[in-house]
């Protein structure tokens, strides 16, 4: 064991969360079944909860996957012998190969195959999308029910709902626990490539200054990416698209914030610390992506991410180009959040008065009404066209419009919010604006 703080265990905690509740479940669920979806996560949360109370005062084991895994088994052997019903799994527990051992001894494509499994059944079609979206992400992805509410932008009672309608239409129907056959995978790959990027979308937005960025789900995301990728029914050009397209922006995570925890622009990101084996790989996804003749969201977004990676400099970044990938991905898929990162495209190409003329067509849009970035980047061009006062006005607007993501006991911003502020109080100072 080794001696760590209580904050110390709780942190690495956390990350082994992430990293490994959906192998326990998706592991367990191959044993259990996936009508008893609900029974997998108890294990597997039962088994969390009590490293959470152990670790910080133990010390963190020498191999905490494998601490997790034997702990999770023998619990899952005292629920199923509590069972009379499922009493012919415990052989099966017994052999689990998550049982114990080092990672190198693990058969890891038992491992991997569980999670598409896991995957692909929680994205049957028999599930109406949005309950399938939201399984997946709490059933593989750890997900709680506020961050899959984020990702919705719902409420916390709807995805609860969602999840307990999913779990009961799969026992119910008896949907199997089993990989897709070609046929059937097809039906299916939208919904996975909805989740991956969810997934991938929850890890790359700031939430707390202590931990801004979540690059367990990005890997994670990528990580499924990849086996989607190398899956012949699922090597399609918009799983490429997608997968080039989380791995060029995911290259920027290591720019993304200051060592204050500071949300860091494009504009000042120092690009010399972009992953760039994640790019070179990003490219090589992305010129595969453009092998079909379909074009998906994917494929555009990849595309305005590549015009970003490809600048030297922020200065040299082809705004232009960059518009017009906008206005092919607001007529294929339109949304206010799309509009608004098109604002963006406009003000560099045509200037504040354009891009400001676009933000006041964008506020009656009711998908934007209670979102907070459309203040924050109307009061951006104002304070760049020079109207400070204005400007401040819609800074303190969008301040009131953020969701309160403080933590309870140190009343900390969000990355967020500690950018607004730093910019409201520059406005008012009469300060230039600043890039984005």
């Amino acid at each position: 064991m080794s001696d760590l703080h209580t904050s110390d265990a709780g942190r690495q905690l956390e990350h082994l969360f992430r990293s490994s509740y959906g192998r326990l479940t998706a592991g367990l669920c191959r044993i259990f079944g996936s009508g008893h979806l609900d029974l997998a996560e108890d294990v597997v949360q039962e088994a969390l909860v009590r490293a959470l109370r152990t670790w910080p005062f133990q010390g963190v084991p020498r191999d905490p996957q494998a601490w997790l895994a034997v702990t999770a088994r023998r619990i899952a052997i005292d629920a199923v012998r509590r069972r009379a019903w499922l009493r012919d799994r415990e052989r099966a527990l017994e052999d689990w190969p998550e049982a114990g051992g080092s990672d190198a001894e693990r058969p890891g494509q038992i491992l991997e195959d569980d999670r598409l499994r896991l995957l692909f059944t929680g994205c049957h079609p028999a599930l109406p999308i949005e309950d399938r979206v939201a399984l997946t992400l709490k059933a593989l992805g750890g997900f709680g029910v506020p961050e899959i509410a984020r990702a919705f932008l719902t409420s916390e009672e709807a995805v609860a709902q969602r999840l307990v309608r999913a779990k009961r239409k799969i026992r119910e129907d008896q949907i199997p626990f089993e990989m897709p056959t070609d046929s059937q995978l097809a039906a299916r790959v939208d919904s996975v490539l909805e989740v991956v990027y969810l997934m991938f979308n929850e890890g790359i937005t700031p939430r707390a200054r202590h931990q801004p960025l979540r690059s367990d789900l990005v890997e994670e995301a990528i990580r499924l990416g990849r086996l989607l990728a190398d899956l012949p029914a699922a090597r399609l050009p918009r799983t490429h698209a997608l997968l080039a397209l989380m791995l060029l922006q995911g290259a920027r995570m290591p720019a993304r914030v200051s060592e204050l925890g500071d949300l860091l622009t494009l504009a000042k990101q120092d690009r010399s610390r972009w992953n760039r084996e994640w790019l070179h790989e990003g490219f090589s996804h992305f010129e595969r992506s453009i092998s079909g003749d379909s074009l998906s969201p994917y494929h555009v977004e990849a595309a305005i991410a590549s015009v970003h990676a490809c600048a030297p400099r922020y200065e040299d970044t082809r705004w232009p180009v960059i518009l017009e990938y906008y206005d092919q991905l607001v007529a294929l898929a339109p949304s206010g959040i799309v509009s608004l990162n098109r604002a963006v495209a406009v003000a560099k190409v045509h200037g504040f008065p354009a891009a400001l003329r676009e933000i006041e067509k964008l506020s009656t849009i009711r998908e934007l009404q209670k979102e907070p970035l459309l203040p924050a980047v109307r009061a951006h061009w104002l304070w760049a066209s020079g109207a400070h006062p204005e400007a401040a006005e819609s800074f303190r607007r969008a301040l009131e419009m953020l969701p309160m993501q403080r933590q309870a006991a140190s009343g900390e911003s969000t990355p967020l919010e500690s950018l607004l502020r730093r910019r409201l109080d520059a406005c008012l100072r009469g300060e230039p604006a600043e890039d984005v």
